[in-house]
Formats: structure tokens, C-alpha cells, sequence
């Protein structure tokens, strides 16, 4: 007995404090982000593939993925036509199969949350199928402001990473479920514990 979510939201959105609450209250959450840096960490499946396609740049001295210069190129207001494709056609597969594993290791699992930042854009690709889909949302230069102030980013960077994914308006004709992550914490946090008491409630039988 399980439900599946598909979590979703805008880069600074808040959703990774919406995937924390859940993991609290006891979803399984799949954090795709985290399974995508553990393909391309030292040694990873992902990295020869990457270099292969991108050229040896892509790589550090140490071997170790060249990330700044590897997201100009991707994400960057100068990207190539299809770079973006072409990482994801490498990535992709390799996080579904991971994903898909760590639901097979944990079979008693009530609810499991897949937490994808780019769910818009791989819908139609990605191997689940998801009860419900919920989309983290907040105001683009609020999102801008988080960026530079946590993650180092210029101005510029943050705006080409956001205009790299989704519009706010395709999250959420996506989703069944927003969250708005303008509002207080505890009120947000209240939202989520609502709807993890419902799912828990409703799971349905996985085939």
C-alpha cells in the first residue's frame, strides 16, 4: 500500500524545506538533485559519458566535473542549440534507474515523494506515474534574492538559471496541489502536514 507524489518548484522556490518536512513525517523522499550529483561525483557513472559529449573541459585536472564550466555552456545565455538535451539525454536514465532502485529497497514505504526540480520538463519521459503532483512556488525576484544571497550566484546567473527551467504558469498546470512559499513557515508547514495526513490515509494499492 503506497501513494506516489511528485514534487516539484521553482529553483529557490522552498521546496527542499517541503521535501525535509516530509522526510520528517516519515515519507520516503527520492531527491533527484542529490541522485544527480552522485553520478557525476568522483568516480561516477555519468562523468566519462559527459566528456565524451561535452570534450575534456568538462572535467577538472583531478578528474572531477568541471560544474561552473559545464553550466555556462548548459544554462548560460551563450549555451549551444540542444546542450541542455544532450546532458539530460546522459543524466536522465541513470537517475530513473537509481530512483526506481531505492523504491524496490524500500517496500514498506507509505508515501514516496519524488522530489524533481525539472518534473515539467520530463513528464512525459519520466518511468512513474504519480497520485498526486505538487509545485512549491514563490515570486521570481524573491527567488533571485535567495540565489545570490545563499548560493553565490550573481544577479545574472540566477535569472539565466530560472529562465533555463519551467514557467511558473507550467508548474502549475502540472500540478493538482500549490504550495506558496511566500507565506509563513509555520503556515506552510502546516499545509504539508495536512496533505501527508490525507495521503497516508488514501494509499492505494501499487502495482
Amino acid at each position: 500500500m503506497s501513494i506516489r507524489i511528485g514534487l516539484t518548484g521553482g529553483i529557490a522556490a522552498g521546496k527542499s524545506t517541503v521535501a525535509a518536512r516530509m522526510r520528517e513525517l516519515g515519507a520516503l523522499v527520492i531527491d533527484y538533485d542529490g541522485l544527480a550529483h552522485e553520478i557525476v561525483a568522483p568516480g561516477g557513472v555519468a562523468l566519462p559519458r559527459i566528456a565524451a559529449v561535452f570534450g575534456p573541459d568538462a572535467l577538472l585536472a583531478d578528474g572531477s566535473l568541471n560544474r561552473a564550466w559545464l553550466a555556462e555552456r548548459v544554462f548560460g545565455r551563450d549555451a549551444a542549440p540542444g546542450a541542455r538535451e544532450r546532458l539530460d539525454d546522459i543524466e536522465h536514465p541513470l537517475i530513473y534507474a537509481e530512483a526506481a532502485r531505492m523504491e524496490r529497497r524500500n517496500p514498506g514505504a507509505k508515501v514516496i515523494v519524488h522530489d524533481v526540480p525539472l518534473l515539467t520538463e520530463v513528464i512525459r519521459s519520466i518511468p512513474f506515474q504519480f497520485d498526486h503532483i505538487v509545485t512549491v512556488e514563490a515570486p521570481e525576484q524573491m527567488r533571485i534574492r535567495r540565489m545570490v544571497a545563499t548560493r553565490g550566484m550573481t544577479e545574472r546567473q540566477a535569472a539565466d538559471r530560472i529562465r533555463s527551467q519551467s514557467s511558473t504558469a507550467e508548474r502549475r498546470e502540472l500540478a493538482d496541489i500549490v504550495i506558496d512559499s511566500t507565506r509563513p513557515i509555520p503556515d506552510m508547514l502546516a499545509q504539508v502536514d495536512g496533505l501527508y495526513r490525507r495521503w497516508k490515509a488514501h494509499c492505494i494499492i501499487r502495482p
